[in-house]
């Protein structure tokens, strides 16, 4: 086995290593997850933690991990006797994105279930993590149905298998631990509640905490094993105060004062359910028994609500994590002292006071300069923040002519529900909620021969493969010899993710404080309907002379959301620019990732008055290259007042797609019709004949 850089060796990152420490003592806190950029050492101390953990009893040859003082009596490997177990090292199990469902939850040979009767079951991820760390790496980027699975599992315990009429259950206790960057998209709520404490981390901008980082993680690459036993006696050390603190934990006392004050600040942040409530009880239970405490005080209740209550406040995925903390020192203090709180220490020995950060007695962690043990020795550049892949746009000189110059940014109007825009046709995409599609998960719709391993057996179907050969195999009784060849995988029908860009005209015809407000508002609704349904989103600006990227092609809509706040009007409209750098973006899309199909979304007043010669011209040109690649396409007419020209639903003609105005883009307009891009193919197969 590889050698591990230290937990103790790295710089600084104090919440991170409290966050992880505290769920080492008390794993009824719930996991973590850790938010940041990338470069910043999260799975280096992620990893770092397994090898802290104290040993677990097992019972011998199982392949679950039963605990020898109380086994799960279901376990598929059970019953298990009164024998002694054995030791093995805590295990942290890695989820990968690309995992299927079978090796994250187990399979069952069905060839041999229906065959020979036997539950033959494999074990999988979830089964291997029990009684130790889940750790996923980009969790934020898992598949929605894995994500169902994981959330299963840590609601219940356990791991349910279901394979027609075959079902085998087991314990699947685990901490769950993920990490993420956020630019890359956000996790559904549902997922992020079931994550106890969060901890937002970046690069240190000190010069001295930076070299310190590289120093430390070179000499880590030229020689592991001799850096890790530099640090052995820290890593001793820290592992015998988790082991002290689990001890304590059960003494640790939580008065009715400390479950008040807990309470207030839960309801004065207007967190969702009762869960949040919990986790700050447990996380200052912890923290108390983590600083040689039997009694939770204040400072106890405000660390864990810093760790515990960030992620569950957030309303919306536009909304910036984070607490205010002058809202939190003010409901502690109107509720310290109602009830029966135990006297506090002057000075209590808390978390900041000889932590795993502060380099005190127990703590771990010698005195350092704070900064992060980044995974592969970053240097200065890679730790600043990241540069968009495409510049942002930028203010430009008002064109001669134009009549409008540069305007400042407007803000959005609210938010609303919009219509289901969705992509004609079948596909074949990642999993979501948009489209049509052939998917792993869904309504069934028919059966086809296994190509590979047989994940979903379609049992009808395998029956009536094997029935006419009965006779022929010696089967003369009641019963059903099946074979391999008669096996018949179900396919599936469910929905699919897509690809919408948008393409936003902010020239100076849009560029009225009240309407440019209104279109950043519908904008901003579509994007966070894009969230909801699991779609990557693009972004595309057009004005003055040219068009530009604001927002390469992400699973972020947050990250969109704040360019199209930003975002300046003014000047001429180079219709057909915008519409070819849609056309060369898709292009790109679409040799990277061929299976998600792209909703081309221009919102527009249809006005072509820059980009050429015969603007006008150049824009139809331009929408039909899109019509030609068979583009779904929607162009929300943005045009008002009480003369209209009606350009934007040429435009969607030209395109091969339909046109909706800001009014019927709502879904409780009773003005608007169902719309949806579904007539676009039969509208290029016309225009082509």
């Amino acid at each position: 086995m590889s050698t591990r850089y230290p937990f103790t060796a790295v710089v600084g990152m104090d919440d991170l290593r409290l966050a992880l420490l505290l769920n080492a003592v008390s794993p009824a806190v719930g996991g973590v997850l850790v938010r940041g950029e990338k470069g910043t050492a999260k799975s280096t101390a992620v990893r770092a933690l397994a090898e802290l953990l104290p040993a677990v009893p097992v019972v011998a040859g199982c392949r679950f991990s039963c605990d020898p003082a109380s086994p799960d009596l279901g376990c598929p490997d059970g019953p298990h006797g009164t024998e002694p177990g054995v030791q093995r090292p805590a295990r942290m199990v890695e989820l990968p994105v690309g995992a299927s469902e079978d090796r994250l939850v187990g399979s069952l040979d069905i060839e041999k279930a229906l065959s020979e009767g036997v539950k033959a079951f494999e074990p999988g991820l979830l089964a291997a993590a029990h009684r130790g760390i889940l750790y996923v790496d980009e969790v934020n980027l898992l598949s929605d149905h894995l994500i169902d699975h994981l959330l299963d599992a840590a609601a219940m315990g356990s791991s349910y298998v279901e394979r027609e009429g075959v079902s085998v259950r087991h314990a699947a206790r685990f901490l769950l631990v993920g990490t993420m960057n956020p630019e890359e998209g956000e996790l559904r709520p549902q997922l992020l509640d079931r994550f106890g404490l969060t901890v937002e981390v970046a690069a240190s901008r000190d010069p001295q905490q930076r070299v310190e980082v590289v120093r430390r993680r070179l000499a880590f690459e030229d020689g592991p094993a001799a850096f890790a036993d530099r640090w052995a006696a820290d890593e001793a050390a820290l592992r015998e105060r988790i082991v002290t603190a689990r001890a304590l934990l059960p003494q640790v006392t939580l008065g009715d004062a400390v479950l008040l004050q807990i309470a207030a600040t839960c309801a004065a942040f207007e967190v969702d359910g009762m869960r949040a409530d919990i986790v700050m009880a447990r996380t200052a239970t912890a923290l108390a028994a983590w600083a040689g405490r039997t009694e939770v005080t204040s400072e106890d209740v405000r660390q864990a609500a810093l760790l515990a209550l960030p992620h569950r406040r957030r309303r919306s995925p536009f909304d910036a994590p984070g607490l205010d903390e002058d809202k939190l020192d003010e409901t502690l203090e109107e509720f310290k002292g109602q009830g029966q709180e135990p006297d506090e220490d002057p000075e209590p020995d808390g978390p900041g006071d000889g932590g795993p950060g502060d380099g005190g007695p127990g703590g771990g962690v010698p005195p350092q300069s704070d900064g992060p043990a980044a995974e592969h020795s970053p240097a200065p550049e890679e730790a600043s923040p990241p540069a968009p892949s495409s510049p942002s746009p930028s203010p430009e000189p008002a064109p001669q002519g134009a009549g409008s110059g540069e305007r400042a940014a407007v803000a959005a109007a609210e938010p609303f529900r919009t219509k289901v825009l969705s992509v004609p046709g079948l596909g074949e995409g990642a999993a979501g909620r948009r489209s049509r599609a052939r998917t792993e998960h869904g309504r069934t719709t028919g059966s086809v021969r296994p190509r590979g391993s047989l994940t979903k057996l379609h049992l009808a179907a395998t029956v009536q493969a094997a029935a006419p050969y009965q006779k022929a195999r010696g089967r003369t009784g009641p019963g059903l010899v099946v074979r391999r060849d008669d096996l018949r995988q179900a396919t599936r029908e469910g929905r699919e993710g897509n690809l919408v860009l948008f393409a936003v005209d902010a020239s100076g015809s849009m560029a009225a404080r009240q309407r440019m407000s209104a279109v950043k508002g519908a904008v901003l609704s579509l994007l966070l309907d894009a969230y909801q349904r699991r779609d990557k989103v693009g972004l595309i600006t057009f004005r003055g002379r040219a068009a530009e990227v604001a927002l390469p092609p992400t699973s972020s809509v947050d990250a969109a959301a704040a360019r199209l706040e930003k975002l300046p009007t003014g000047g001429r409209t180079p219709l057909s620019a915008g519409l070819l750098k849609a056309h060369d973006v898709l292009r790109v899309e679409r040799l990277r990732d061929p299976s998600r199909r792209p909703l081309l979304v221009v919102v527009t007043d249809g006005r072509a008055t820059g980009g050429g010669a015969d603007p006008v011209a150049l824009a139809a040109r331009a929408a039909r290259l899109h019509a030609a690649d068979g583009t779904a396409s929607v162009v929300v007419d943005c045009e008002s007042g009480p003369v209209r020209l009606g350009l934007a639903r040429e435009l969607a003609r030209e395109l091969g797609g339909t046109a909706v105005t800001l009014d019927e883009l709502r879904a409780d307009s009773i003005a608007g019709l169902v719309r949806d891009v579904q007539g676009n193919r039969k509208t290029t197969a016309r225009r082509a004949a």
